[in-house]
């Protein structure tokens, strides 16, 4: 069967890729400004590191194969299902974590040493509020995943099936 891939699912497929590298790299690799690896290698040990990294890999080649198996052809509806509610439990994961205690100050008793610690001395294009601000690098990664979920959204709406409908198959236009 011959599959018809929409630019869309490209962009998709290279979105999650962005991801994936993040996921990667983000706590192992220094990347300048935009992390602290000693930073964040002094609240966590290697092996937390590690195990986080590679729960993150796990998530995003899970979605990612998803994605790769099903590209350009009908996607089954479990299917269609889990690539909608697996990075969206994600991102709200995130929201939770970065933004409501961001915006709101709800929880941040408990993050600002550990955010300041691990995140103070990266890159934000924010301003601070409540004791914390998202740095650039998880922003970035944040509003990926958010691009990810509506394109999904919109490859899954806007595909229209190769089958023919009830009428056509009973010889009716």
């Amino acid at each position: 069967m011959k599959r018809d891939i929409h630019l869309s699912e490209k962009f998709l497929v290279l979105a999650y890729v962005f991801i994936l590298l993040f996921m990667i790299v983000q706590d192992l690799v220094p990347l300048g400004a935009l992390n602290d690896v000693e930073a964040i290698a002094s609240i966590e040990s290697l092996n937390e590191i590690v195990v986080t990294t590679l729960i993150g890999v796990v998530q995003i080649l899970l979605i990612l194969g998803g994605i790769l198996l099903f590209m350009g052809r009908r996607y089954p509806l479990l299917v269609k299902i889990w690539l909608i509610v697996h990075p969206a439990c994600i991102l709200l994961g995130a929201i939770m974590s970065w933004w409501i205690p961001y915006f709101f100050g709800t929880g941040t008793e408990e993050k600002i040493e550990r955010f300041n610690i691990m995140f103070g001395n990266t890159h934000s294009f924010l301003p601070v509020m409540n004791g914390i601000v998202p740095n650039t690098i998880h922003t970035l990664f944040h509003l990926m995943l958010l691009i990810c979920i509506i394109l999904t959204s919109y490859i899954f709406l806007t595909r229209k099936s190769k089958g023919k409908g009830i009428g056509e198959r009973y010889g009716q236009k």
